[in-house]
């Protein structure tokens, strides 16, 4: 059965919007197109109606991705009474380190966007720069410093999602919230 354009457009975005949380879950390489499609509730045929490859999928999932949470994270720092602190206890949560399908795509996917295509590392270095402004923005701080917090954070995050140990990843967490936001000026 044939769809309408409009439906194909709704399912086309279904589909982007699915494939970003299921990329940051299980990893560019740990999900095939069927399961993606699976997941977005569509047949696996359709897919190459609209993307020309899973790399272009996945390039368009992050950079939907780095949009939506830069976003959410600009809208949640600047309605608190210190931005910047409310940005980085935001990211350096366990709420956030728990729903790795939701939250940054950085620190769920760097290491498998540097060994992708050009395509999909052009998408990180835009996300990557997104981010970097934001923290300009919240923080107040110079594009180097902004880098350093960045860095700080995703480094954290990456960690604290890696070690089994609970208290170690609460620790983690904890130890570079508390050194990003009494260095915030240095």
């Amino acid at each position: 059965m044939k769809v309408s354009r409009e439906q194909a457009t709704k399912n086309r975005a279904h589909v982007v919007e699915v494939a970003g949380a299921q990329f940051r879950k299980h990893g560019f390489d740990g999900i095939g197109v069927a399961d993606l499609m699976q997941a977005a509730g569509l047949t696996h045929g359709g897919f190459y109606n609209n993307f020309t490859s899973k790399d272009a999928l996945a390039a368009e999932a992050v950079t939907q991705v780095f949009a939506e949470t830069t976003q959410r994270l600009r809208q949640y720092a600047l309605a608190a009474a210190d931005p910047y602190a409310a940005m980085v206890r935001f990211y350096l949560s366990p709420e956030h380190r728990d729903s790795i399908e939701a939250g940054c795509a950085i620190a769920a996917l760097s290491q498998d966007a540097a060994r992708g295509s050009p395509e999909l590392r052009a998408a990180f270095e835009v996300g990557i720069a997104a981010y970097l402004d934001l923290i300009v923005e919240v923080a107040g701080v110079t594009r180097p410093r902004a880098m350093a917090i960045y860095a700080t954070m995703v480094g954290a995050l990456t960690l604290s999602r890696t070690v089994t140990n609970p208290a170690l990843s609460a620790d983690l967490l904890s130890a570079a919230a508390d050194g990003l936001l009494a260095g915030k000026d240095s």
